[in-house]
């Protein structure tokens, strides 16, 4: 048999397809030495199926406004890098399972941050693979021009998996690989080699709707559409209060919401710890609510600022801690609340506080709201307070 001619290292871009077709095959068996789990490869050209559906998204308001503004820069690669020809889409699987995870006990409530969160920052671990990836071919094509990006680039991360292969979009809104379910980090990479493109998969949701009955807001519009406004993960990202129609269904979510992810058939039995920066220290991932509200900026940057829930600052997730403690109307915690409610200099943390105190009730809370519709500098404040002691007073 004709052993295999090896790639040469001064490949150029003109070689015959026939090399461009034997280099994709070898990075896709070097992948996993790079720490990349899954690799594919996608045409450069506009998405603009893609294009129409941000455009309606935008027009009935269901962006995050997390994601970049300029649409044509999120649907149009060739914006974004000169004469580009194809993109390389990566996933990274990641944890689910906790081990040994500390429970919620009376008077010891904890918070839960999504798997999403677990271990190192994603970005920085995929920013790792993609460099270690951008090395691997720069040593066989000394001439190849490189773009990479994770997440906060302006293309979609999951319109160029689904592309490339990677999974098929589920009505979740997640890309769901055969291999790693939904539980997989992606990144991309735009070139200027003209690697053949893998075909994209399937749909395999079939009629199964798990995932939409289960979100406990309702955020999906209709399968594939998601009303960010709605959506648990990303109101436990935003800054601002949380609307009354969704403080109780928060829960103790610290950060991000698992819940479409977890109902998912396709997620069954997955749990992914061959890396190990991504593995989860449980006390940071499922922490004491209470020391939340008083950890300082340098603690909190200490503490959790290597993972992905940090980018937004703590308030967030001091308020998410607030509305943790009135959930489960923890009445240890009601004298730190008050607190809150008393001395906090944020007006939002401090009405998010009056909900937690009428939700754990009692004297102190029924003093804590007198206090506060009395001296409260902030109307807003004032008016939340008397609104919630009427009702405890009514009951």
């Amino acid at each position: 048999m004709k052993e295999a001619r090896p790639i040469a290292v001064t490949l150029n871009l003109d070689a015959p397809a026939g090399d461009w077709l034997r280099l994709r095959e070898e990075i896709r068996a070097a992948a996993s030495s790079l720490g990349i789990d899954k690799i594919g490869f996608a045409l450069a050209d506009p998405f603009l199926t893609l294009k129409d559906r941000l455009i309606q998204r935008r027009e009935n308001g269901y962006d995050c406004g997390f994601e970049e503004k300029d649409i044509d820069k999120r649907t149009h690669p060739e914006l974004l890098f000169d004469a580009p020809l194809s993109i390389i889409a990566i996933a990274v699987a990641y944890p689910t399972r906790l081990p040994d995870p500390p429970r919620s006990e009376p008077g010891a409530s904890r918070g839960i941050m999504a798997r999403s969160a677990w271990g190192l920052d994603y970005h920085t671990v995929l920013r790792d693979r993609l460099g270690k990836l951008e090395a691997y071919i720069r040593e066989r094509i000394p001439e190849a021009r490189m773009e990479s990006m994770v997440d906060t680039g302006a293309l979609s991360d999951r319109a160029v998996a689904e592309r490339a292969g990677i999974g098929f979009a589920g009505k979740n809104c997640s890309i769901i690989t055969p291999e790693f379910g939904s539980y997989v980090y992606l990144g991309e990479m735009i070139t200027n080699l003209p690697f053949a493109p893998d075909e994209p998969l399937e749909d395999g949701c079939g009629d199964c709707t798990l995932c939409l009955d289960a979100c406990p807001t309702s955020a999906f519009v209709k399968p594939g559409v998601l009303d960010a406004n709605r959506c648990l993960s990303f109101l436990t990202q935003s800054k601002d209060e949380i609307p009354d129609e969704f403080k109780d269904k928060m829960g103790n979510r610290l950060y991000g919401c698992d819940t479409c992810q977890i109902v998912c058939p396709k997620n069954k039995g997955m749990n992914w710890t061959h890396h190990e920066e991504l593995a989860p220290d449980p006390e940071l991932v499922k922490p004491l609510l209470e020391p939340l509200l008083t950890i300082g900026n340098r603690e909190f940057k200490e503490k959790f600022g290597s993972g992905a829930a940090a980018w937004r600052g703590k308030k967030p997730i001091q308020r998410n801690a607030l509305l943790g403690l009135g959930k489960f109307r923890d009445r240890k915690a009601l004298p730190l609340v008050a607190q809150v409610l008393a001395e906090d200099p944020r007006p939002d943390i401090r009405a998010t506080a009056v909900w937690a105190l009428e939700r754990m009730g009692g004297p102190e809370a029924l003093e804590a709201l007198d206090r506060a519709v009395l001296h409260d500098s902030e109307e807003l404040v004032r008016k939340r307070a008397a609104e919630s002691l009427a009702r405890l007073k009514s009951e």
